[in-house]
């Protein structure tokens, strides 16, 4: 089976969409899948999918009154999954279901496998303001220096994994922000496991709840995480 989260703070504009390709590609073409959408706000976004969850069983819904972050949502999907398979992919529509597919397939290979906005083959069909671009390039510098991670794009919002790979460095998890990405991918590496970037066609939305206030706090939180001396 394929799991597949995805976190939602404050999705209603988004959600419904976003569901409806997914549930279009992958209920079609898979067997064994699901949806398990993480919702920690205070708009409609659980109403939303519950409405579509008589539609589409295979949608789940996990329902938080207060904030879990990005990087708490994703983990508690990790939780509920059944699948053998554990992705996980943004609300917005910025990553297609084939190109998540394709990150999937790459399992095939490796234990973990990462969308890149960077890897060659790439494709950015709508990018970013200038200036999240610019710090989105000197983040991921630094955290490969602060991490020797090797990774071209550590912040892209699609990425799968084997469940073995889960189980073992997800209950060590500290971050539960957007710095979650390079904390988990910094863990695999550290375990072991094999990393592949897979290019894929990427846009940029314009309702991105990522904001560049949120920065300081995420390298903190990194540099507390790289002093740790056992992962």
């Amino acid at each position: 089976m394929i799991s597949i989260i995805v976190p939602a703070y404050n999705e209603e504009k988004r959600i419904q969409g976003m569901l409806e390709l997914y549930v279009e590609y992958f209920f079609e073409k898979y067997r064994d899948c699901e949806l398990i959408v993480v919702a920690d706000g205070s708009d409609r976004t659980a109403t939303i999918v519950q409405n579509m969850i008589a539609k589409f069983p295979g949608i789940h819904l996990l329902e938080f009154g207060t904030r879990l972050g990005k990087g708490g949502g994703i983990v508690e999907g990790f939780k509920a999954a059944r699948g053998t398979i554990l992705a996980f992919v943004d609300a917005d529509d910025s990553v297609s279901p084939s190109d998540l597919d394709r990150i999937i397939g790459a399992l095939d290979t490796v234990d973990c496998a990462i969308g890149s906005r960077r890897a060659p083959g790439a494709m950015i069909t709508r990018h970013q303001p200038l200036k999240r671009e610019v710090i989105s390039r000197v983040f991921n510098v630094m955290v490969n220096l602060m991490f020797n991670l090797g990774i071209r794009d550590t912040q892209c919002g699609a990425k799968a994994f084997k469940k073995k790979t889960v189980d073992l460095v997800v209950p060590k998890i500290r971050s539960n922000g957007f710095e979650f990405d390079v904390e988990l991918l910094w863990r695999i590496k550290k375990h072991g496991f094999s990393i592949l970037e897979v290019p894929i066609e990427w846009k940029h939305s314009e309702h991105s709840r990522f904001s560049l206030k949120h920065a300081p706090r995420m390298f903190a939180n990194l540099m507390s995480i790289r002093c740790e001396q056992k992962v």
